[in-house]
C-alpha cells in the first residue's frame, strides 16, 4: 500500500471512529449520568447542547467518510473491483448518514424548540427518539467495523 492509499484509510477510520465511538459514549455514558444526576429541567438543555457540539463533529465525520471512501473507490478501479464487504460497508454507511440526517434535521430541532419552550414531556419525548436512534446507527456502525476487520474472511 504506497503512502496515498494507507493516508485515505487512516483519515476514513479516524472518521469512522469518532462517530461511531461518540455514539457510545453518548448512548452508554453521557445520556445515563445526565440521567442518574440531574432533573429534566438542567437534563434536557443539557443534552440538548451536548448533541448539538457533537452533531458538528459527526457532520465533517460525514463528510471525510464520503470523501475518502469514494477516494479510495476510484483508486481501487471502482465497485466492481471490490470485495462484497465493501459494498455492504458503503450501503450499511448510507443507512447510518440518512438516519443521522432523520435525527439532526428533524428530531434534533423538535427537541431544540420543546426545551426552549420548557415542554418538558416533549422534548423527552425526542430525546428518547434521539436516544433509540443513535442505539440502531451504533448496532450498524459495529456491523460495519466488523465488516472491515472480518469481510475478507467470510
Amino acid at each position: 500500500m504506497t503512502l496515498v492509499p494507507a493516508f485515505l484509510l487512516l483519515l476514513h477510520l479516524l472518521a469512522a471512529a469518532f462517530w461511531v465511538g461518540g455514539m457510545a459514549v453518548m448512548h452508554f455514558a453521557v445520556r445515563p449520568a445526565a440521567v442518574a444526576m440531574l432533573e429534566p429541567p438542567l437534563r434536557l438543555p443539557f443534552m440538548a447542547a451536548a448533541l448539538g457540539r457533537f452533531f458538528v463533529g459527526v457532520s465533517v465525520s460525514i463528510g471525510l467518510s464520503l470523501a475518502t471512501g469514494v477516494a479510495m473507490i476510484m483508486l481501487a478501479g471502482g465497485m466492481r473491483q471490490l470485495h462484497w464487504s465493501v459494498h455492504a460497508m458503503l450501503a450499511l454507511g448510507l443507512v447510518m448518514m440518512a438516519i443521522y440526517g432523520h435525527i439532526r434535521f428533524g428530531v434534533y430541532p423538535k427537541l431544540q424548540r420543546a426545551v426552549v419552550a420548557r415542554e418538558w414531556p416533549a422534548a423527552a419525548g425526542r430525546l428518547n427518539l434521539v436516544r433509540r436512534l443513535v442505539a440502531f446507527n451504533l448496532a450498524l456502525g459495529v456491523l460495519v467495523f466488523a465488516l472491515a476487520v472480518l469481510g475478507r474472511a467470510l
